[in-house]
């Protein structure tokens, strides 16, 4: 099987360490890129076309559904799943109206390993 190429993007490098480390432990052979920017994250999916990317909703700058927005225009078929503590209604029916799938956080290990082992099965 082909490795995939995976983006995390969020502010806090605690929470890019953990969710690199969730995936790794699913997908060892996974190539993965950080971003703390929205801007950044722009830039390295333009560079790169990923599988999925990690997108935390709260950062400063271009905040994760204004990034999200931007990605999916020039990537339509990359998987992008938003991460926030904000598990608001509202938060949600944007991220299904994106397109975008959504994990609370803090994020756990079995909730992303069942996302990504999803996205593999139905591409």
């Amino acid at each position: 099987m082909m490795s995939k190429y995976i983006l995390i993007v969020d502010d806090s490098r605690l929470s890019r360490m953990i969710s690199r480390q969730y995936v790794l432990s699913l997908h060892k052979d996974w190539k993965i890129d950080e971003a703390g920017t929205g801007e950044e994250a722009i830039e390295l999916a333009s560079a790169h076309t990923p599988f999925a990317i990690l997108l935390d909703v709260n950062m400063p700058g271009i905040g994760g559904m204004e990034t999200a927005s931007r990605i999916r225009q020039t990537h339509p078929g990359t998987h992008i799943i938003l991460l926030t503590a904000n598990v608001q209604h509202s938060i949600q029916t944007t991220a299904q109206t994106l397109g975008l799938g959504f994990l609370p956080k803090p994020l756990k290990e079995p909730q992303l390993h069942a996302l990504l082992n999803d996205l593999e099965a139905h591409p």
